[in-house]
């Protein structure tokens, strides 16, 4: 399902461009994953899962300099969208998610059976096992291309920095999605991969919101930011559940993968 490797740089280019967040604007919306409260702060909405990640910022000593360089890149774009429209993430919590699992309602149905956690704990790690040819010694590596405006988030969009991280990624995700055990639980693939990391989410959108404007601002913004850009080093990969999008919890008994 993943693109090859030429074809996501093509796709993930146009991402940046002004015609672009000109075109993202127009359909973007307030996230439910945040419920705006009477005094107008931000509440996390339960939205509960599991997800593959890098490890956490609050946890990845090993990319202190560049979640720094991205908590300053997230204060200067909720200076320039304003926080009536971005409701920022704990910069603590920033992280690039690898493979999307399980979340919200389908999850919240999946745990009515009881085993259904341990089970999936247990698929994953028979699907970080069948890896092994991935695990070379030299971590994934990846830069920033620019900010991202998605439907209900805005972030910035990962490019791999050669070849091999990229396909090594796409061989990750298919061992995790092909895995028949873990398709028997009602998880598969919904999405292409655009790796990202996601910045803050988008609180209920003004109709005087002038998207010509903003587009035109966050093209500018993009352009002066990107000079100053650092790499991501992604050396490992976590099974990792949250039960909002505030903060990712593991077990240390729990599946990891070392690239």
């Amino acid at each position: 399902m993943d693109d090859t490797y030429q074809i996501y740089l093509n796709r993930v280019a146009r991402l940046t461009l002004r015609d672009s967040y000109l075109s993202g604007l127009q359909h973007i919306q307030g996230s439910p994953k945040y419920q705006i409260q009477p005094d107008g702060s931000p509440q996390p909405v339960p939205f509960p899962g599991y997800s593959v990640i890098s490890p956490p910022a609050e946890s990845d000593t090993l990319n202190a300099d560049f979640y720094r360089h991205l908590n300053q890149c997230q204060e200067q774009l909720l200076s320039l969208l304003g926080p009536d429209l971005m409701v920022p993430v704990p910069p603590e919590s920033f992280h690039f998610t690898l493979a999307d699992l399980i979340w919200e309602s389908a999850y919240q149905q999946a745990r009515q059976n009881p085993d259904f956690d341990a089970q999936l704990r247990s698929c994953i790690a028979a699907s970080f096992g069948q890896c092994a040819s991935l695990a070379t010694g030299t971590p994934l590596s990846f830069e920033i291309l620019g900010v991202m405006v998605r439907t209900r988030s805005v972030g910035v969009c990962l490019l791999p920095s050669d070849e091999d991280s990229y396909e090594r990624l796409v061989a990750f995700r298919r061992s995790i999605y092909q895995n028949p055990d873990l398709m028997a639980l009602g998880i598969e693939q919904q999405y292409h991969l655009i790796a990202h990391i996601t910045l803050g989410y988008f609180a209920p959108v003004s109709p005087e919101l002038d998207r010509e404007a903003l587009s035109a601002a966050l093209f500018d913004f993009n352009q002066r930011w990107l000079e100053n850009t650092q790499k991501l080093t992604v050396a490992q990969a976590q099974l990792r559940q949250f039960e909002d999008m505030t903060k990712y919890n593991r077990q240390p008994d729990w599946p990891v993968f070392t690239f």
